[in-house]
């Protein structure tokens, strides 16, 4: 005899895609979208002065550090403006053929979102410049002396441009944008807002002082709280009864190696290895990247700027020092003036 399914049993096809849940914690619209009152502002007073006009605004860049909603605008731009989208990179734009096929693609009032413009290759940068005034490009045809420069007209488009490297922008490019604006860290109030938005999204029963906790670990980045909130709503989940509180949010975090400040595990190795083996400094960045078993560009681009940024490191030209701050955090008495090595730049 053939045994009846269980009730319990769920198709997992009518389940529905936890990518797809999690893809809507990005706003749609500007009014959902959180921090950054300034640039909300400036943002608004451009896309409804366009929408007035019914034209495309001017070419906007967006730059700041990693995690704080760059393309989220980005969307939010063409969402605004009702228009599509097109989603590419600098690094994937190697030669100015393949920004000239992508411009000459674009349709009226579309928006072009460039990620990490920064990266794009001279040539394309190049070419970029008179689509980007004059919505132009000559393409050449041929080689040698036999080339021909054919000029194409461009339909009118908006360039959004991304980048966490401002200062490599080079001049006449940053010119060309009608509209810049740079995105600070976040508050721990606007992130438990984020938080809390987010929660509701993902059907997470999150209690304010969970949402407190998280947002004071998650280094003043949206991407980063709904990371560990995602994290600590698997721990609830499986070891609790899926309420996120405060004392639930310390557990989850503890397992996963993120400490009250927010420091993860390359952090603390970094100020560990700084503090204990080199008494505070200073060493250089070289030799620290050795004693914790790390790329030298890893520990400059990835723990330096958070341990930076928190006060607990500091740079200077003999190499890298702790402050006392970090002797704080490691629960450690911070040695006399005079009584440390002396180590210079590896």
């Amino acid at each position: 005899m053939t045994p009846e399914p269980a009730e319990d049993v769920v198709d997992p096809e009518a389940l529905p895609d936890e990518r797809d849940v999690e893809n809507s914690l990005r706003p749609r619209h500007l009014g959902e979208f959180v921090g950054q009152p300034k640039v909300r502002e400036q943002l608004q007073l451009v896309l409804e002065s366009a929408l007035r006009r019914n034209r495309p605004p001017d070419h906007l860049l967006l730059s700041g550090p990693p995690g704080l909603g760059k393309t989220s605008l980005a969307m939010i731009v063409a969402a605004e403006l009702n228009a599509p989208i097109r989603v590419t990179s600098g690094p994937a734009i190697e030669r100015a053929g393949d920004l000239a096929a992508l411009l000459t693609s674009l349709g009226e009032g579309e928006v072009l979102f460039i990620d990490e413009i920064h990266r794009i290759a001279r040539p394309a940068e190049e070419l970029l410049y008179m689509a980007m005034e004059d919505f132009r490009v000559d393409v050449i045809v041929g080689k040698g002396p036999g080339a021909t420069a054919i000029p194409l007209d461009l339909a009118p488009f908006t360039l959004v441009g991304a980048t966490t490297r401002a200062g490599l922008l080079t001049g006449p490019l940053r010119d060309r944008f009608g509209f810049t604006a740079h995105m600070d860290f976040y508050d721990p109030p606007e992130l438990e807002q984020v938080l809390r938005r987010s929660a509701a999204l993902l059907g997470v029963d999150l209690r304010p002082d969970g949402g407190q906790e998280i947002a004071g670990r998650s280094r003043g980045t949206p991407r980063i709280a709904n990371r560990l909130l995602r994290r600590v709503r698997d721990y609830a989940e499986v070891r609790a009864d899926g309420v996120v509180t405060e004392a639930i949010a310390r557990a989850a975090l503890a397992v996963y190696d993120v400490d009250e400040l927010g420091l993860d595990r390359l952090d603390r190795a970094v100020l560990d290895a700084l503090v204990r083996r080199f008494g505070g400094g200073p060493v250089g960045v070289g030799t620290l990247a050795v004693a914790v078993g790390e790329e030298t560009e890893t520990v400059e681009e990835v723990a330096e700027p958070f341990l930076v940024r928190a006060g607990l490191l500091a740079r200077t030209p003999r190499g890298r020092v702790a402050t006392p701050a970090a002797w704080a955090h490691l629960d450690l008495a911070p040695p006399r003036a005079g009584t440390g090595p002396t180590l210079f730049d590896a």
